[in-house]
């Protein structure tokens, strides 16, 4: 299957803070594995930059759709379509991209610098530095609730965190390209190790999966009338659970590939709930509203 090209957005008419058109990343077409939210949104944002975004999608329907939408300036299904490219971005799920298929290996140009988009960072950059030798582990914290080739849209990495996680055999250069390619869209870069980044992710990004999946649970099942708690449920339930009723595939990759630091975030989440239980039972409403004052100074400094 050949490339179909779609006309591109029109780039911005001013200067975009963050974005130099002379970096070298963007000299060369930008490719794209998989057109869902994140790798969607991308080739929105870099096309409004005026650069040339050529992505590779899984099924015809799925290009077809990419077509419609300008997700892209060429879309296919043919791996040769990122031929030209000097920066790829695999925007894939993570058990793909932990069992990446041969032939998108190697369609990879040899001298490209590669980057990920994972939600989860050790065992992806031991998985790609030995296949490509160029690669940067990196990951954009910018999400929505919804999926596939429909769902992106602009502006979604806009001051938001941008984190990658080199090791000693990142090319300095190809680290460069990708903070280029992050600060463009409006991210916000930032370095650590591997370990580091998956043990955060999983106390504020995958625990909160199962926490808001728990919470629907509980309400449904719990004795009682859960009809009425379903007509009475409101912002705050709504607030509270809207990661738990995410993408079901989406939440069991993030708990099965960073399954220790997930073990680790639930563990410590039950001893702060423990805790709370443990004040109620006794009546101790002093000790209550203390943790609940500390739990309120402390929430803005996450957000």
């Amino acid at each position: 299957m050949t490339s179909v090209p779609v006309p591109s957005p029109p780039a911005s008419d001013g200067p975009v803070p963050g974005f130099d058109p002379t970096a070298p990343w963007c000299q060369r077409p930008v490719g794209i594995v998989g057109l869902g939210l994140i790798g969607g949104s991308l080739g929105l944002d870099l096309q409004h930059l005026g650069v040339e975004v050529r992505a590779l999608v899984h099924r015809e329907a799925t290009a077809e759709r990419a077509r419609q939408r300008g997700l892209a300036s060429a879309v296919s299904t043919d791996p040769g379509v990122l031929a030209p490219c000097g920066l790829v971005v695999l925007a894939l799920p993570l058990d793909r991209l932990l069992a990446p298929a041969a032939e998108l290996v190697a369609a990879l140009p040899p001298q490209a610098v590669v980057t990920d988009v994972g939600s989860v960072k050790a065992p992806v950059l031991a998985c790609w530095s030995g296949l490509v030798p160029r690669f940067v582990a990196s990951h954009p914290m910018a999400g929505t609730a919804q999926a596939g080739v429909d769902a992106g849209q602009r502006g979604l990495f806009l001051g938001r965190p941008w984190v990658a996680t080199p090791d000693s055999g990142t090319d300095p250069g190809a680290l460069q390209a990708v903070r280029g390619l992050a600060e463009a869209v409006g991210a916000a870069w930032l370095c650590c190790e591997p370990q580091a980044h998956d043990q955060a992710v999983a106390l504020i990004s995958h625990l909160p999966v199962l926490v808001g999946a728990a919470l629907v649970q509980a309400a449904a099942g719990a004795e009682g009338d859960p009809a009425l708690r379903r007509r009475l449920a409101s912002s705050g339930f709504a607030d509270t659970t809207r990661v738990g009723g995410g993408n079901p595939e989406l939440g069991t990759l993030m708990a099965r590939c960073n399954r220790s630091a997930v073990l680790a975030a639930v563990a410590e989440y039950r001893r702060a709930l423990d805790q709370l239980e443990v004040q109620i039972q006794h009546s101790d409403w002093a000790a209550l509203q203390q943790t609940l004052q500390a739990c309120q100074e402390l929430r803005p400094e996450f957000l």
